[in-house]
């Protein structure tokens, strides 16, 4: 699986994670590999998979103690995003916009085989798969603040 797809992958169990408490969010991280998919019955009632993980068990643990190492420093990365985000709290930041920030900002800060560069791409790539029409020029804007 590509470094992409893992990102992907760990933005998604992120996003999830973050509507539950701490000791829910770690059982959601366990669920999003026991649900392999999610699907949804289309405009012509057939059904459409939307969500289909198969991972290799490396895999799967590396996203999982990806996802824990970002979860464990959350009151930091805020505050960080906090710092480079003017006029804006994570308070106040769409779901799908703060995972995509904390994600970036892990990787900027706390992952060295990663250049901030490919970070701030990536952050870019996935807020134009899962943000509005202006989140890709706002994670843009905020993550080239912290280099």
């Amino acid at each position: 699986m590509t470094r992409r797809e893992l990102r992907e992958h760990c933005f998604k169990m992120l996003f999830c994670a973050d509507f539950y408490s701490r000791e829910e969010a770690e059982s959601q991280l366990t669920e999003y590999f026991e649900a392999p998919q999610e699907d949804e019955i289309g405009p012509k009632g057939e059904i459409e998979i939307l969500h289909l993980v198969e991972l290799k068990d490396e895999d799967r643990e590396y996203l999982t103690k990806r996802a824990e190492a970002i979860m464990d420093r959350i009151p930091e990365i805020d505050g960080k995003i906090n710092d480079a985000a003017q006029g804006w709290s994570t308070k106040r930041m769409g779901k799908a916009e703060l995972t995509i920030l904390r994600l970036a900002v892990y990787e900027m800060k706390y992952d060295e085989d990663i250049p901030e560069k490919v970070a701030i791409n990536e952050a870019v790539e996935l807020a134009k798969k899962f943000g509005g029409k202006d989140s890709p020029s706002f994670i843009n804007g905020v993550l080239a603040k912290l280099v």
